[in-house]
């Protein structure tokens, strides 16, 4: 048999200030236990290094305002990195499934970064799923969202790309941060139906969980068929966690694993740093090397104060039923969608960096493209913590775009440098794996 790759950065050299729930002691508790207990000495558990992503490898996902250098600190390009090396631990299939146990986090990061949003710089799966797109020919995958908080950085990233089943079950985003995740976001118009939101109301146990595993997350994935699943590993859904009001136990994050068997799972938030975590992370890689789990209980644990209510079943039912019956309409949706004529899709929006107070503007336009998923322009401006406004234009050309939208794309990009009104022009070229940067004060040109 082979074992579970587990790679563990803590970046106790990071924090985003000392009192920070995201700060350097996190998992500290997690390492300890770790260690303590031996696993990371089993023959079923394999321990990998951390590497650095490379500004190539994060620019395949992201455009850094005004660039990766001066945007992205080292231990977020660490932590990046330690999701590529299970990446190619699994693909190169010297483990059976791997877990990447990191921070910084990342799922709240969207193409555009000006600043830290949900305490994420850059989005680890989504660099990790382009590298494995780009070093693999992996094509289609699916990403199942486990944190407390909707994954809203990765939906956004994903949106419009019909090869990735985005799939992020949380707290009801009417009474927690950060406030979307509802069930009628299903995806851009050449994409609807990939993109499965599941809110739960507070105080959801590990019953109310793993029924929606079981009767829709899991049949979903079954008609998807996947080549990968990546699990985007929050563990805040715990029920002492101080950021959210779950109910889950770290006996039911095993289990869960158990039922979704990932092939890489990355560490998203969880913030019970000493109460829950090292026995989260216990059980996931129990679950996921076959080691048994059914001792493993936090210190506090009394079941008795976990009983699912009838009505937020009924409530799961009903939302299991919706969701399936958009899934399954997905096809009629997009070909609908196909119909209607225009050449660009187009809307605006206001996108908020909580933890830096920026405000950021920004219109996105996609092609309608009648053979291929189109390709995404995006204009954004936002007034930095410096005080400078940024103004920027990127255009994100995918790797299954067809030869057209490629020499539009292409063609669009070399308009908009002759065009007065941005500090920065970007063109993510993801079929030729070249990413450009045109300096409109300095008229230079960085290519990746």
């Amino acid at each position: 048999m082979k074992p579970t790759g587990v790679i563990f950065f803590p970046a106790f050299d990071w924090a985003i200030s000392p009192t920070h729930p995201e700060r350097e002691e996190r998992l500290l508790y997690t390492r300890d236990q770790l260690f303590e207990e031996g696993i990371m000495d089993m023959p079923e558990v394999r321990e990998y290094h951390p590497r650095l992503a490379t500004a190539k490898e994060v620019s395949r996902v992201h455009f850094c305002v005004p660039d990766v250098e001066s945007r992205v600190t080292q231990a977020h390009m660490v932590s990046a990195g330690c999701a590529m090396v299970m990446a190619d631990s699994f693909m190169q299939k010297e483990v059976k499934n791997a877990f990447a146990i990191i921070r910084p986090p990342g799922h709240h990061a969207m193409t555009v970064v000006h600043g830290n949003r949900g305490f994420c710089d850059i989005n680890n799966e989504a660099v990790m799923v382009e590298y494995l797109r780009r070093t693999y020919g992996i094509k289609r995958l699916a990403i199942v969202d486990t944190d407390v908080h909707h994954g809203d950085g990765s939906q956004e990233i994903f949106w419009h790309d019909p090869d990735v089943l985005f799939i992020s079950f949380h707290q009801d985003g009417r009474t927690l941060y950060p406030g979307s995740g509802f069930t009628d976001e299903l995806g851009g118009p050449l994409a609807y139906g990939t993109t499965i939101n599941i809110p739960m109301a507070p105080k959801t146990t590990d019953t109310g969980i793993h029924y929606i595993m079981d009767n829709l997350v899991l049949p979903i994935l079954e008609e998807f068929k996947p080549e990968l699943v990546i699990n985007s590993a929050g563990q805040d859904n715990h029920y002492s966690d101080p950021l959210a009001n779950m109910s889950f136990t770290a006996q039911g994050y095993a289990v869960l694993n158990q039922k979704l068997r990932p092939d890489i799972a990355v560490l998203e938030g969880g913030y019970s740093v000493e109460t829950a975590l090292p026995y989260i992370n216990m059980g996931i890689i129990m679950a996921m090397a076959g080691i048994d789990f059914s001792n493993l209980r936090e210190p506090d644990y009394n079941p008795s104060r976990f009983k699912e209510s009838p009505g937020n079943m009924d409530y799961i039912r009903a939302l299991i039923d919706r969701q399936l019956e958009n899934f399954r309409g997905r096809e009629a949706v997009v070909e609908a969608n196909r119909k209607k004529g225009r050449e660009f899709d187009s809307y605006s929006r206001s996108i908020f960096y909580d933890t830096n107070y920026l405000q950021e503007e920004q219109r996105l336009d996609l092609r309608m493209c009648p053979d291929c998923c189109g390709f995404r322009r995006i204009s954004s401006s936002c007034v930095h913590a410096s005080g400078r406004q940024y103004s920027i234009y990127g255009i994100c050309l995918p790797m299954a775009c067809c030869p057209t939208c490629g020499e539009r794309a292409r063609s669009d990009y070399d308009e908009m440098k002759k065009k007065a009104g941005y500090n920065y022009i970007y063109l993510q070229d993801r079929v030729r794996d070249e990413y450009r940067t045109f300096d409109c004060g300095s008229a230079e040109e960085t290519v990746l």
